[in-house]
């Protein structure tokens, strides 16, 4: 009796325990962590010289938590920079200023660790280049490597921002190129960043050219990358079912790669992807009906672009497709009145309408731009005008 006695009351607290246990997990789930979130930040040159470029970005440090203390004790900066020339004679040196509004910077540049509360905390990243001839740079890469230190330990992370260094002219002798039913004229930008918007593209490339009744496309890609939504593959984790569904895609699809497909994962969720790929495998097999993963899987499934998938130095990251499209070509339209889309163009004559103001004619943008005037090289041209040469097309 006393031995089962005993054994009853063991079991009992066996299962206390593991209740306990539980409720730990599930309360240790809900904790936010090391939230701490660095911002791209504001860019301006302070000397823009041919000879000399001296770049200073304005950066926050913000404190996701709200209730926890999150320590940042190390943070330094490293620059590579893109040019259509050598960098043979160019030299650079890049260095990080705290400015937080309780604690002055040190004078020889050390940078202190400094505990992040509610408020945000600020600091400045300073790029001085030198060279004979610096107009021939096109874009920094800066990544600035930082360490959070708090509940979930000391982790480091990256913030990756990329700076335009020039800035093309607007042609003033536009070379339009006629097809079936319009003109189209690939409009050449900078190398476009998170620190820009579409709005603020068109209105500086494009409204020189324009008049009523034009349409401006944009790509997916490039507006994507004006969100903000690109991933470098060091800040994915890719998963159990990322790393066995991946090997199921065609080697040329964006999912065929762990970090690929687990960006998606990251996007629509496990559930959703695992029930796509088992209804589209059954749908693919059986009924030879190709597509039906990508149709439940989401519209992300088709835009992701993996490494190597986009000009440099986006070729080292993971581009995702646009957020709220729609709304991005009306706000287009409603601040530079241009019917506007986003479309998904390659050289195989594949065009995708991602998003578009209403009043195109169906059918026009695809016959328009299946030449694939935008290109899919380096040519930096993202932002397409097209001109409608019959009355029947003439957008309102």
């Amino acid at each position: 009796m006393l031995v089962g006695t005993i054994g009853t009351g063991l079991g009992i607290l066996a299962l206390i325990i593991g209740f306990g246990i539980i409720a730990i997990e599930m309360q240790y789930r809900r904790r936010p962590g090391n939230r701490l979130e660095m911002t791209p930040g504001r860019w301006n040159f302070e000397i823009y010289e041919p000879q000399h470029y001296l770049l200073v970005g304005e950066l926050e440090l913000r404190n996701q938590t709200q209730a926890l203390e999150i320590m940042v004790p190390h943070v330094e900066a490293e620059a590579t920079l893109l040019s259509k020339a050598s960098l043979n004679g160019v030299t650079s040196k890049i260095w990080v200023t705290p400015q937080h509004p309780d604690a002055p910077a040190r004078p020889d540049g050390y940078w202190f660790g400094y505990i992040v509360k509610r408020k945000p905390t600020q600091f400045q990243v300073s790029l001085d280049l030198h060279g004979e001839n610096l107009t021939e740079l096109q874009a920094a890469w800066v990544r600035i490597q930082f360490v959070t230190y708090g509940p979930q330990g000391r982790i480091p992370k990256m913030q990756h921002v990329i700076v335009p260094l020039s800035f093309p002219a607007v042609d003033e002798s536009p070379r339009w190129r006629p097809t079936a039913k319009a003109d189209v004229l690939p409009v050449r930008t900078h190398l476009l960043t998170q620190l820009d918007t579409p709005v603020e593209v068109v209105k500086r490339y494009v409204m020189p050219h324009s008049q009523p009744g034009d349409i401006v496309t944009i790509g997916e890609t490039p507006v994507a990358i004006m969100q903000g939504r690109w991933r470098h593959p060091t800040d994915v984790r890719p998963g159990w079912l990322a790393k066995r569904l991946c090997y199921y895609f065609l080697p040329t699809s964006s999912l065929a790669t762990a970090c690929g497909l687990q960006t998606l994962i990251d996007i629509v969720g496990a559930g959703r992807v695992l029930a796509a790929f088992i209804v589209g495998a059954i749908a693919k097999k059986i009924l030879r009906k190709p597509g039906v993963f990508y149709q439940l899987a989401g519209e992300q499934a088709r835009l992701i672009d993996d490494v190597t998938g986009t000009l440099p130095p986006y070729d080292q990251f993971i581009v995702l497709g646009p957020d709220e499209p729609q709304q991005v070509v009306d706000e287009i339209q409603r601040e530079t009145g241009l019917t506007a889309a986003i479309v998904d163009v390659n050289d195989l004559k594949a065009v995708k309408i991602v998003a578009a103001s209403s009043g195109i004619p169906s059918g026009f943008l695809e016959q328009a731009l299946m030449s694939n005037p935008a290109g899919n090289a380096d040519e930096q041209t993202p932002v397409v005008l097209i001109r409608p040469t019959e009355p029947a097309v003439q957008t309102k």
